[in-house]
C-alpha cells in the first residue's frame, strides 16, 4: 500500500490529472450530443425504412441498447485517456529521471510494477465514476427528451456500467504495459494514440469493406481490435451480425492479462540506467 500512495502521490502532485480531466470534459460533452442524436434517430425512424438492416435498427433501438449507449458515454475518449494516463505513470519515472532512486528504494521491481499497476486502476477508477455520475443524469435527460423511460432500473444498462469499468481498468494496465514497452514518454505517447484512433478507425473500415464483400462474418473480426471489443461490450444487447458482447469482454481481459505478465517480466529484467 506504501507503493500505491508513493506512486498515487507522484501524478497527485504533478499537473497531469487535471491536464487530463480539462481534456476529458469537453470529449464528453461531444460524444453526449453524437449519442442524444444517434437516440433520437433510432427513436423517431421506421425501421422499414431502412431496409436491410432493420434487424440491426431495431435492436439499436431498444432500451436496453439506447440506455447502455448513452450511460457509457465517452467511452472512447474515455479509454483513450485512462490510457495515456497509464503510460505516464511508468514513463514518468523515465522522463523525470526518478526511476533508479525509485528501484533503490525498493529494489522489488515486480512489487512497483503491480503498484504501478495498482495505481494506474485507482485512476481509471475515478475517470469512470466521475464520467457515470454525468452520465445518469445527462443519459436519463436525452432518454426522456426521445420518449423513452429513464431506465435507471434497467438491468440491461447497470450490467452496461459495470463492464465500462472493467473495459476503464483493461485500458489502464495497456498503458502501463506500453510505457514499459516504450520507455521514452513522447514515443510512448505517441505510439498509443495512433495505435487507439488510427487502429480503431482503420478497423472500422476495413472490416466494412470486407463485410461488403465477404458477409456479416467478418464483423467478427472486431474482435481482433481491442478498442472495438470495448465497445462491443457495452451495447446492453446482442446486435445481429456483430460477435456476442461475452466475447468483448473475453478478448479484452485476454489481452490485459498478456499485457500485464510482459510488462511485469520486462520491468523485471531490463537495465534501469
Amino acid at each position: 500500500m506504501n507503493l500505491v500512495r508513493s506512486e498515487l502521490l507522484k501524478i497527485r502532485t504533478t499537473n497531469t490529472w487535471w491536464v487530463f480531466a480539462l481534456i476529458s470534459l469537453p470529449l464528453w460533452a461531444l460524444t453526449l450530443l453524437i449519442n442524444w442524436l444517434q437516440a433520437d434517430a433510432l427513436t423517431s425512424t421506421n425501421p422499414a425504412d431502412v431496409g436491410d438492416q432493420a434487424a440491426q435498427f431495431e435492436a439499436a433501438a431498444t432500451p436496453d441498447a439506447l440506455s447502455s449507449n448513452l450511460f457509457t458515454t465517452g467511452q472512447f475518449f474515455g479509454l483513450l485517456i485512462v490510457m495515456l494516463l497509464g503510460i505516464i505513470v511508468v514513463t514518468s519515472e523515465f522522463f523525470h529521471q526518478t526511476v533508479t532512486t525509485t528501484f533503490l528504494t525498493n529494489p522489488h521491481r515486480t512489487a512497483v510494477m503491480i503498484a504501478k499497476l495498482v495505481a494506474a486502476g485507482v485512476l481509471a477508477l475515478l475517470f469512470w465514476l466521475v464520467t457515470t455520475v454525468f452520465n445518469l443524469i445527462a443519459g436519463s435527460a436525452v432518454l426522456n427528451a426521445v420518449g423513452v423511460d429513464s431506465q435507471l432500473g434497467n438491468d440491461a444498462a447497470w450490467r452496461a456500467i459495470g463492464l465500462n469499468l472493467l473495459a476503464y481498468l483493461l485500458w489502464a494496465v495497456f498503458g502501463v504495459g506500453i510505457g514499459v514497452l516504450i520507455r521514452s514518454q513522447i514515443g510512448a505517447t505517441v505510439t498509443g494514440i495512433l495505435l487507439y484512433l488510427g487502429g480503431s478507425i482503420g478497423a472500422i473500415l476495413v472490416i466494412t469493406i470486407l463485410a461488403n464483400r465477404w458477409g456479416d462474418w467478418i464483423n467478427n473480426l472486431q474482435l481482433l481490435v481491442p478498442s472495438l471489443a470495448s465497445s462491443l461490450m457495452v451495447t446492453g444487447t446482442d446486435i445481429p451480425g456483430n460477435p456476442p458482447r461475452w466475447a468483448g469482454a473475453a478478448v479484452l481481459i485476454g489481452y490485459a492479462v498478456v499485457t500485464g505478465v510482459v510488462g511485469t517480466l520486462l520491468m523485471r529484467r531490463r537495465d534501469i540506467s
